[in-house]
């Protein structure tokens, strides 16, 4: 698991309950009709303006400008996040390319000041991986990129010209130590003595995503909606009187050293900490199931174009599609992989289960809980 990282998340109203059940619902017919999609377009254009592998040629084409390229810049991947490790390094040997990775527990925010404090250096991130509250406020600065899978994708996880596509996604879970710690069957449980000093969020709500989810999570498990996380802000607050709260934010090193042997944090990043602790559990309680996805963009500015294009394409392969599931997280493609039968059936299998009903936060419902929590978070845990 991660550090402080991350990032606000949201997946659309219109993704719906079951999509998460499956990771995506199956393509629509549509999908690839865009124009400079991977199906349509020749030549050998320049790699900074193409839409698609076609537009340089093909994906031989592709591959050879990137490696010519040699070097790509990738921001706040930590190696345990949805295995970015594992990805990482299957690009690394599968192609003549150097991946620099900068500032690995960074957050989306940080990613997006990268590319405006690095515009025009060498050192400029080409690609992001970010929340979608982050990716919808600053498309200005991607270039659309459909990839040879992108029929495969459904219209709801993706933006029309491919300046942003989602990847892949998660639930919001309770993961706790169970050599310590009693099973909480829902966040209510945690109000109890034996949950003393033992109950973290991994980072600061008004600053990281998995933990403003996490606020979420407690406020529909509290009795409330997603439209007012004062429910979820109250909750930390009797949390805090009862005793149970620990400011410490939670990451491998607290979980593995003790520290924090609660933690709100993603599913596929709970089961990263089954390495360093055996004991480690990860529930979804059936009445606060809480999803949702990250996106991809390209930097439009990219120093190395072309490999920001082939790290893309190898992303949404089959190859990357499963290594992201393998970390436990569930790829955009999951469907579309699982008819193929081209998913890996174990890792898919081995997903914890999801009971009850999702819930997929909006993006106005992400906004009004970071104004909230902006005022009142400090006052309810301070």
């Amino acid at each position: 698991m991660t550090t402080t990282r991350r990032r606000a998340l949201i997946s659309g109203v219109a993704i719906g309950a079951a999509l998460l059940m499956t990771a995506c619902s199956p393509p629509d017919s549509s999908s690839s009709s865009s124009s400079g999609s991977a199906a349509g377009g020749t030549g050998t254009g320049d790699a900074k303006t193409a839409a698609s592998a076609q537009d340089l040629g093909g994906m031989d084409a592709l591959v050879t400008a990137a490696e010519a390229e040699g070097q790509l810049n990738v921001i706040a991947l930590p190696p345990d996040w949805a295995n970015y490790g594992g990805l990482i390094s299957a690009f690394e040997s599968k192609y003549a390319i150097k991946i620099n990775s900068a500032q690995p527990d960074g957050s989306s925010q940080d990613e997006i000041n990268a590319v405006k404090s690095l515009k025009g250096t060498d050192r400029a991130p080409d690609v992001l991986d970010v929340g979608m509250a982050v990716a919808l406020a600053n498309t200005d600065l991607f270039a659309p990129y459909q990839t040879e899978k992108w029929a495969d994708i459904p219209d709801a996880q993706k933006e029309p010209t491919g300046v942003w596509v989602q990847d892949y996604g998660g639930y919001m879970s309770i993961g706790y130590d169970s050599a310590k710690v009693p099973e909480p069957t829902s966040v209510k449980d945690l109000l109890g003595s034996a949950y003393k000093g033992k109950v973290a969020l991994n980072g600061d709500p008004t600053q990281a995503g998995a933990a403003l989810n996490g606020v979420l999570m407690a406020t529909v498990g509290f009795g409330g909606t997603l439209d007012d996380v004062s429910t979820g802000v109250d909750f930390f607050k009797q949390l805090k009187a009862a005793g149970n709260f620990t400011p410490v934010q939670a990451s491998s090193a607290t979980v593995k050293n003790g520290t924090t042997p609660v933690v709100f944090d993603w599913d596929y990043l709970q089961l990263g900490h089954v390495k360093d602790v055996p004991t480690w559990k990860v529930v979804l309680p059936g009445d606060a199931v809480i999803g949702g996805y990250y996106a991809q963009a390209i930097n439009a500015d990219a120093p190395h174009p072309a490999a920001a294009r082939l790290w893309e394409e190898f992303l949404y392969s089959d190859e990357g599609q499963n290594l992201y599931l393998n970390g436990g997280a569930r790829p955009v493609r999951m469907q579309a992989m699982t008819d193929a039968a081209t998913i890996d059936a174990a890792a898919a299998k081995a997903l914890p289960a999801v009971t009850g009903e999702p819930q997929f936060p909006t993006q106005e419902q992400l906004t009004k809980a970071k104004e909230v929590l902006a005022t009142d978070w400090a006052k309810a845990i301070g």
